[in-house]
């Protein structure tokens, strides 16, 4: 009899768990190694009786994940980009959620001087001038995206040896700029959370240039009628909500604040 009551929690309890209203959203690679996601999904779940399945991309794909009807929302850092979806007709609009900063990561003995530089863009001249190894995610991500625009405002075109397009997201880039001994672009939150530092240091913050914006689009049901815009929009109202805000800047790691909320 005991065995049988036992069963019978389990399926009630599975019943309950399937019971739940599910969604996909394509996330950044930087939002997902932050660590920020598995803060926020359990307690998403628990509110709103709500399964929020992530597809981890970079920026560009995922934005081609919502132009396609792949997926209901999205959660990116590329304004430029983001407008531009919207601008399409493929996100009825663009919601900001929170923000972080962009930091030059590199070796510690920094032959390129960086940590001395005034700009981001002087930081990335000098490590051209020194032919010093540099990472670049190269995957069109919004963090590839924004290191594109430094060099350009930089007057530099990267190429040769010393600059390595690998073509992956945050972890794995952050990875082999570790192996290397190299610089690279990073988002705060993933430095921060990113194990295997090897001899990287962060070397270069605080230009202004260097915001990251994230912010959230449901993809519009007027192009793709099967999305769940209810489920998006239900989660956007959470996103936005006073519970979302203490959870997010609530988040830190090494004693630091990883994201500051800033949803209107």
């Amino acid at each position: 009899m005991k065995h049988l009551l036992v069963g019978a929690i389990a399926l009630i309890a599975m019943a309950g768990a399937a019971s739940a209203e599910q969604m996909k959203m394509a996330v950044t690679t930087s939002f997902h190694n932050s660590g920020l996601a598995e803060v926020l999904l359990p307690e998403i779940q628990k509110d709103l009786d709500l399964e929020v399945q992530l597809l981890v991309v970079g920026t560009g794909q995922a934005l081609k994940l919502g132009r396609a009807g792949d997926v209901d929302a999205i959660l990116v850092h590329s304004r430029s980009s983001e407008e531009a979806f919207v601008a399409e007709g493929f996100a009825p609009h663009r919601r900001e959620i929170m923000y972080n900063d962009f930091v030059l990561i590199g070796p510690e003995a920094d032959p390129a001087g960086i940590a001395q530089a005034e700009r981001a863009t002087d930081a990335l001249r000098q490590i051209s001038d020194a032919n010093a190894p540099f990472v670049s995610r190269g995957d069109d991500s919004g963090t590839h995206k924004k290191e594109m625009s430094l060099w350009m405002a930089a007057e530099v075109a990267p190429s040769g040896d010393w600059y390595r397009e690998v073509g992956a997201g945050m972890g794995a880039s952050l990875n082999t700029a570790a192996g290397m001994g190299a610089y690279i672009l990073s988002d705060r939150a993933s430095w921060l959370n990113f194990a295997n530092k090897a001899d990287e240091v962060l070397l270069f913050a605080g230009d202004p240039v260097l915001f990251n914006q994230y912010a959230y689009l449901p993809v519009n049901q007027d192009k793709h009628p099967h999305v769940q815009a209810a489920l998006a929009a239900k989660l956007e109202e959470w996103l936005t909500s006073d519970r979302a805000k203490e959870l997010i800047n609530g988040y830190r790691l090494a004693d630091q604040q990883l994201f500051t909320f800033n949803a209107k």
